[in-house]
């Protein structure tokens, strides 16, 4: 079959999920979709892919617009722009997934599958007993009809699973990697529509990428393993697949993948932390080695612009680039000191002293100093970037080191999770006290030992909605990294 990608418009998309803040590697993979359309006359696309209703959080979507917008990459349709290919999200698109499942069930590439959740977790544990990796048996891939009837006639509700072939392999190519092979015997009949009627990934991916005429699918190495799902797919639609570039993923200084746990990954904590746009773009444009080594003699800066003119995209190295923070922190300080005096002080005036954040913190303190000049004594821990406790200000009494570090621990997932509102986090960090047997006063005393340096602050919760979520988070998750640091230098 011809791919139609080699002659098409180039037309590429990144399609993140609102499940919270927006991912650094969100603005990565889209830097790299966003100059490989530039580079080429095409359009860049922006997607949501909002169908996994448990995790989507309602004002994710905006911070994504907003923190893409902030780093530069303006896309040419989307859900807020518009377009011919509409619409642009993907809970408004389920009746298009439902009559796509419908044609492969008809043309017998898909069947519906009965089996129950508690099913299927019977057969899960007897695999991993067996120590054979986890797949779905095809109980019910050879129904017949008038099984099937039968089951639908009973009520019971099913889900749409791909029939892969039981025999063969299926081989694509990776612009980067030449081509790949997966035997079938290791691709599972995966589940294209769920019980509840919204596509899983696999089903919506495919079927958004042909109706909105994607050349090019760019994308985390992560999705090779998915990709002969994929290839199936449009084989069995009869369609023309595009062409596929998985690009190395971003990595920790350990080589780990990136994870919150080791490095801030939100791209609001960058914006909120002071990072320059200009400079955070240009630190990923770094990664992969798609840049011309001697590129403005080998000073490692470049613009948007400049990347578009220059990056190469057969040049990216395989090996994991390292999202090192060091050289990220050099780099911005490049910026910084490149700046005129006047330029300087605007972006401090407005990103640390900015007019909104002093007035939120003024709100917090009007009642509490008798002089002006206790205002900075009592609102430090607003304007500084590290605090870091000692024992004597964070561990209550009768607690033991270890206990509260692990209480710690909990109240970093406990405020994860929770919305960032006063009510949430007092609900939900009172419930966890509960839980684990630490009184108010003891939980609320070692939070604000942790985010404020003190055990005397402005009200609590107040200066953590004032501070924000992804400021407050990197400042437990510093705390914690340094208390582990600490712990392994005393052994």
């Amino acid at each position: 079959m011809t791919n139609s990608a080699e002659t098409a418009p180039i037309r590429v998309r990144i399609a993140p999920s609102p499940t919270g803040d927006p991912h650094v590697g969100t603005a990565y993979i889209g830097l790299l979709n966003y100059v490989y359309a530039r580079q080429r006359g095409g359009k860049f696309i922006l997607r949501i892919e909002d169908t996994d209703r448990t995790r989507f959080v309602a004002s994710s979507e905006q911070m994504i617009f907003d923190a893409l917008r902030w780093v530069g990459l303006a896309w040419d349709e989307g859900p807020d722009v518009g377009g011919p290919h509409g619409p642009y999200r993907q809970s408004e698109r389920t009746e298009i997934y439902r009559r796509h499942a419908d044609m492969l069930l008809a043309n017998g590439t898909a069947y519906r599958c009965f089996c129950t959740a508690e099913e299927l977790d019977a057969v899960r544990k007897q695999q991993l007993a067996a120590k054979l990796p986890p797949r779905y048996p095809g109980t019910c891939r050879y129904l017949t009809p008038e099984q099937i009837a039968a089951r639908q006639a009973e009520g019971r509700v099913f889900t749409i699973r791909l029939a892969v072939p039981t025999e063969g392999s299926t081989t694509f190519r990776d612009e980067l990697r030449g081509n790949i092979t997966f035997d079938h015997s290791n691709v599972d009949d995966q589940v294209l529509l769920k019980s509840d009627g919204f596509p899983t990934y696999h089903l919506a991916n495919v079927v958004d990428d042909h109706l909105m005429e994607i050349t090019d699918v760019i994308r985390a190495e992560e999705w090779i393993s998915s990709t002969p799902k994929h290839v199936l797919l449009y084989k069995a639609f009869g369609w023309a697949a595009p062409r596929f570039w998985h690009m190395p993923l971003l990595r920790n200084i350990d080589k780990s993948k990136i994870s919150k746990r080791k490095n801030p990954v939100s791209l609001i904590y960058y914006r909120e932390s002071g990072y320059l746009p200009v400079a955070l773009i240009n630190f990923l444009g770094l990664m992969g080695g798609g840049m011309p080594a001697d590129f403005n003699g080998g000073t490692e800066k470049f613009t948007l612009a400049e990347m578009v003119e220059h990056f190469v995209f057969t040049n990216i190295r395989l090996g994991g680039p390292v999202f090192d923070l060091t050289k990220l922190k050099w780099l911005n300080g490049e910026y910084l000191r490149a700046m005129t005096a006047e330029d300087f002080f605007t972006q401090v005036r407005t990103r640390v002293f900015g007019d909104d954040y002093i007035r939120a913190i003024s709100a917090l303190m009007q009642t509490r100093i008798e002089t002006l000049a206790q205002f900075g004594d009592l609102t430090s821990f607003f304007f500084q970037d590290d605090v870091v406790p000692m024992q004597e200000v964070f561990l209550p009494k009768k607690r033991a080191l270890e206990e509260t570090l692990a209480f710690a621990q909990d109240q970093l997932a406990t405020l994860e999770a929770c919305g960032w509102t006063n009510e949430e986090m007092e609900a939900a960090l009172k419930k966890l006290g509960e839980e684990k047997s630490w009184s108010v006063k003891e939980n609320f005393m070692l939070l604000r030992a942790i985010v404020t340096g003190s055990t005397m602050s402005p009200p609590l919760l107040e200066s953590m909605i004032v501070f924000g979520k992804a400021r407050t988070l990197d400042r437990l998750r510093r705390f914690l990294d340094a208390q582990k640091k600490a712990a392994g230098g005393q052994k």
